[in-house]
């Protein structure tokens, strides 16, 4: 398995029609969301890429691995790592128009490199969380409430309505 940042998909010489699967090792950068780092584990990821030659000189391309994300977890600020599965695919077709031009296809050499960005970008959930059903922080207090107990808590505030009977003083 080779590593690569661009794929060079003219040294594959592909007619219409032929198709080729490549194993690469595509390094994968790191994603920040709002102030905080999330790591792409592993930084190497190995990916499978599918070229096939279309008519015309255009290429029919898919890309598939998988990779973790390690960070911090957005509701209780646990470590969270995530794993993804991508699959993604591209068409580039030259002269086809703008909905048949892939931005990472530039002559004969596909970005490899951006395209794993992006597509794992893409494909992450909504919210990095240490587990599907983290509880997250208490809103009173801040305890992790995957920790705390069924005692944990909290008298609710007082009735807003009833605040100025809390005035009296009674003799």
């Amino acid at each position: 398995m080779s590593r690569a940042d661009v794929f060079d998909l003219g040294a594959l010489c592909l007619s219409a029609g032929e198709a080729r699967r490549i194993q690469l090792e595509v390094p994968l950068s790191g994603l920040r969301f709002g102030e905080d780092f999330y790591a792409a584990v592993p930084p190497q990821v190995p990916v499978r890429l599918d070229i096939s030659r279309m008519v015309h000189g255009g290429y029919s391309l898919r890309l598939r691995f998988s990779a973790a994300l390690r960070g911090p977890c957005m509701r209780c600020l646990g470590d969270a790592e995530p794993s993804t599965t991508v699959d993604a695919r591209e068409v580039d077709q030259p002269g086809g128009g703008e909905d048949l031009a892939s931005p990472y296809v530039r002559g004969q050499e596909l970005d490899v490199a951006g395209w794993a960005r992006d597509a794992f970008a893409l494909a992450l959930p909504v919210q990095v969380v240490c587990r599907v059903d983290c509880a997250g922080l208490c809103p009173v207090c801040g305890e992790d409430l995957n920790r705390a107990g069924p005692e944990h808590a909290h008298d609710p505030p007082p009735d807003p309505r009833w605040a100025k009977l809390r005035e009296l003083k009674l003799e």
